[in-house]
């Protein structure tokens, strides 16, 4: 494929703009023109459309091919959701139109979808309340540990520290520090869960929050989280529920019932709308009662005329952690997605998407490690340290996955695992399409055996093969 660049022809054009009918004004300080014209590509329509269209088509979407993410949940996208997403009255809205008085009305839409989905996540988690402002998942994260931090500091609580295991994802030691927290860090026993002895040795009154993933980021569900709610609870503590995994228990627990304090919920995984190259995302965050008065403002009111209004008076709210209504586009594509399943279908969410981890875990267990073999929930974890005795790493085995037509799974996450590979298919892919993803990993892991020379090449079907990952992060070359 050739560059846009070898296919310009002088004088080609692609676009004609219409006669300027704005009055000119003085031009620009000659310091801020430019010396030299731009060295823009000079082709057709046709042309410009089929190059962007070809170099789409190079990339990995979840469009497609299966992207078999751990932790990361690249589920299909409805395109209902985004038509909804869409629509004028929402994409065209103007965050600055008033609530209520003049051009209120064209509001009252975005307003109540925000009031809405703020009560559906409360069904769905069990919790007291909601805010939708956070951005994404990490950016939920420190807005849930900011309310932590405000709760304490108005209960006049001296705490210090915030406990967190070990195979937790990097972002909530992050937030807890950023919070003003130091971080205890417990170590997974052999079940793959927080090691309780250790867990009881520094739960102590100055701990200000326990915070736990669930299932957790190898997949695993752990039943005593009711009991250790109640022993962080009798030390003053609250509980924080890290909900990237949400997907793999929606209508089968509740983090509320299990005695969580507060949870952020992925919209942008969990719930249907799109996740990758950096965003959008949204982390809503939920709380229970005793939280409610330190949300984020403003908050999203129903008033007693049925009319929604932006509320602001708030003493005790931890203030704005997001403009206007966060990714409102966002929301629109979760809200879409809930009331089109329904309580039904958001059930058969969890069931499929564990019943798709644990066929992908039992399939390939013969060919890779298992560190916890165990059922899992909505991904597995695998191990490449087979593999690694003849010199094929899970990089290698993620390379050599493209040429089999599919993204690679995360590899070396979470960190507790060696070599890891871990896979989550998800919900929304059929028993064919994993079938053909697991003979694919046993070519691979068959390969490793036969010839692991063979991994140095890959991949080999893309337009460009094995890179020097390490030479190209330390010394990228960003121009011709």
């Amino acid at each position: 494929m050739s560059l846009i660049f070898e296919q310009s022809v002088p004088g080609r054009r692609g676009a004609r703009l219409p006669e300027s009918d704005v009055p000119a004004q003085a031009h620009l300080p000659e310091q801020y023109l430019r010396a030299h014209p731009a060295e823009l590509p000079e082709v057709s329509e046709a042309e410009a459309i089929r190059h962007f269209t070809l170099l789409s088509q190079r990339n990995f979407a979840v469009d497609r091919t299966f992207y078999p993410l751990g932790s990361c949940t690249m589920k299909y996208n409805p395109k209902v959701c985004e038509e909804i997403a869409r629509l004028d009255g929402f994409s065209a809205l103007h965050p600055l139109l008033p609530q209520l008085r003049g051009g209120g009305l064209l509001t009252q839409g975005a307003l109540q979808v925000i009031y809405e989905t703020e009560r559906l996540l409360c069904e769905i988690t069990g919790m007291a309340e909601f805010t939708m402002q956070p951005m994404a998942g990490a950016h939920g994260e420190l807005t849930g540990v900011m309310l932590i931090a405000a709760y304490h500091r108005k209960q006049g609580n001296r705490k210090t520290k915030v406990i967190i295991p070990d195979s937790a994802h990097g972002t909530n030691p992050a937030s807890a520090a950023i919070a003003g927290y130091a971080v205890v860090s417990v170590p997974s026993d052999r079940n793959g869960l927080m090691d309780r002895k250790e867990f009881e040795r520094v739960l102590d009154p100055e701990v200000a929050a326990v915070m736990l993933t669930c299932p957790n980021t190898l997949g695993l569900f752990n039943p005593n989280l009711r009991t250790m709610a109640e022993r962080v609870h009798a030390v003053g503590g609250l509980m924080y529920c890290d909900g990237a995994n949400l997907n793999a228990i929606l209508g089968k627990c509740r983090p509320g019932d299990i005695g969580f304090d507060v949870v952020h919920v992925n919209l942008h995984k969990t719930f249907g709308a799109p996740h990758g190259g950096g965003g959008p995302g949204a982390g809503p965050v939920g709380v229970s009662e005793q939280l409610r008065d330190f949300l984020p403002i403003s908050r999203v009111v129903k008033r007693n005329d049925g009319t929604f209004a932006l509320e602001y008076d708030r003493p005790d709210s931890i203030g704005y952690v997001a403009p206007f209504y966060g990714n409102f586009g966002i929301l629109l594509r979760a809200y879409t997605y809930i009331l089109l399943l329904g309580k039904e279908g958001l059930i058969r969410v969890s069931e499929n998407a564990v019943l798709n981890a644990n066929y992908i875990m039992h399939r390939l267990k013969d060919y890779y490690d298992l560190p916890y073999d165990r059922s899992c929930m909505h991904e597995c974890v695998f191990s490449a340290s087979r593999q690694m005795k003849n010199g094929v790493h899970a990089m290698d085995i993620a390379k050599a996955l493209i040429d089999e037509g599919f993204h690679p799974p995360t590899v070396y996450f979470p960190l507790i695992v060696k070599e890891a590979l871990m896979i989550e298919p998800t919900e929304t892919e059929s028993k064919e399409t994993l079938d053909a993803f697991c003979d694919g990993m046993i070519r691979i892991a068959e390969r490793a055996e036969q010839d692991p020379a063979d991994f140095a090449t890959r991949p080999r079907s893309t337009p460009v093969s094995r890179l020097d990952e390490v030479a190209a992060a330390r010394k990228a070359k960003v121009r011709a």
